[in-house]
């Protein structure tokens, strides 16, 4: 009897190959444990990203109790992007001005504040639309100066080899906060009520700040041709940077597409009672399956280093994040389904997110990042809450399922057509001049 062949893959080497197939993937966590003061900052951020998240459900779910109407859910977009117009494009050229530890000091401040002014709003019978909605606004304009400063805090941290695993990382734990906080905040609310749920999002603001107070200062670098210039003419300069640039504006074009269009938040609590029939809890797992995806993507995410096709990149994950959008608002009253595919757009979001602000940190300055940080954020930030605005008004002129599905068809073919009229976007490697 003759004897079996020899393995030519034995369980050993299997093993060894699986092992290395996983660290390849795996998130690098080299920028968290080479810079203390990076993980300072990255671990204060989680804790006041998920109160945050906790409070934009609870803000949500506050207006559509109080009026029953979509559009003026809706109206929470346009009430927080006008001042968050005004904080990125007065809070840039102040990053690139001055201490950086100093200004996250004074935003969690003023953070912290506004979460109270809608705490109070919560315990009262019948509280003014406009009380919460300035609160609101103002914690939109103090997030406009707060974010820039740790995104131009980052590269000086972690240095250029380490940044898109730090981007990586922050995607990491933008995506833990945004899991745990909306799944939180439906809890709470539905449980303990709304106070609860402005009140925890204030007490993470204690554990940020003192966190804060433990880095050292960090003044921007000196860059003689900027020395006096005027408030304006630094505004002026951070806009003038991105003049010729087709490939860092196509990255912010694209990007403004897919958040206007496919990122209809503002019908979450719509849609948790009108189309699946539930309640409060339900409308935490709609905003966390978003991020139950991003951050599988974001955990896997040790290839994107070796990614020069960038542009590519980005052009692809927006077409599946429009494709799982549209899916989303077809699918009709099965749960679960729906949130798988708010988890694959997810998790495209993320691919997109950590390529585009690659582009855009390796090829920016430092006397320049806080300017165009703030521009960046401006479209990260200012973008859902334009869509927001944008689903409120299509749900109440047509149906909620009309405002998502639209949504999605639209950015996928807004993509398509930037790879089209932009092809330096589309053939953009790393490195290269943007």
């Amino acid at each position: 009897m003759s004897e079996p062949p020899d393995d030519p893959h034995p369980p050993a080497t299997r093993w060894h190959r699986a092992g290395h197939v996983v660290r390849a993937l795996a998130v690098d966590t080299r920028p968290l444990r080479q810079s203390p003061e990076f993980r300072k900052l990255w671990i204060g951020e989680v804790i006041t990203m998920a109160g945050t998240q906790v409070t934009i459900v609870a803000l949500f779910v506050q207006i559509y109790q109080l009026t029953g109407s979509a559009a003026m859910v809706g109206l929470i977009g346009l009430v927080e992007f006008v001042p968050l117009v005004f904080g990125t494009i007065v809070g840039g050229p102040l990053v690139d001005r001055h201490d950086r530890r100093r200004l996250l000091l004074l935003t969690q401040s003023g953070l912290a504040i506004s979460t109270l002014v809608l705490l109070a709003t919560a315990m009262l019978d019948d509280p003014p639309l406009w009380l919460i909605y300035t609160a609101a606004g103002t914690a939109a304009a103090l997030s406009g100066i707060d974010t820039p400063t740790r995104t131009a805090m980052t590269p000086r941290l972690v240095g250029r080899e380490l940044l898109p695993s730090a981007i990586a990382l922050n995607q990491v734990m933008w995506n833990l906060s945004v899991i745990v906080g909306p799944a939180l905040g439906g809890i709470v609310i539905a449980r303990l009520g709304l106070p609860w749920a402005y009140g925890i999002d204030a007490a993470t603001y204690c554990g940020a700040i003192v966190l804060v107070l433990s880095m050292r200062r960090m003044r921007p670098e000196r860059d003689e041709s900027t020395e006096g210039e005027t408030s304006w003419a630094a505004i002026k300069a951070g806009f003038a940077y991105l003049k010729g640039r087709r490939v860092l504006q196509s990255t912010f074009a694209i990007d403004l597409v897919a958040m206007v269009f496919g990122l209809p938040e503002a019908l979450f609590p719509i849609l948790a009672v009108t189309q699946f029939h539930r309640g409060p809890a339900v409308v935490g797992l709609l905003f966390s399956s978003v991020a139950v995806g991003a951050l599988v993507a974001s955990l896997t995410a040790g290839w994107v280093g070796r990614v020069r096709h960038q542009g590519q990149a980005v052009i692809w994950a927006v077409i599946v994040w429009g494709a799982g959008i549209t899916g989303f608002g077809l699918i009709g009253d099965h749960l679960w389904i729906a949130l798988l595919l708010l988890a694959i757009a997810g998790g495209a979001d993320v691919v997109s997110a950590i390529f585009r602000s690659s582009i855009l940190q390796q090829s920016v300055p430092d006397s320049l990042r806080g300017r165009l940080s703030a521009v960046h954020y401006l479209v990260v930030s200012g973008g859902p809450r334009l869509g927001n605005l944008e689903a409120g008004l299509v749900a109440a002129a047509f149906t909620p399922v009309i405002a998502v599905a639209s949504g999605g068809v639209l950015t996928m073919a807004g993509a398509l057509l930037i790879a089209l009229f932009v092809p330096e976007f589309r053939r953009y490697h790393s490195g290269e001049e943007t």
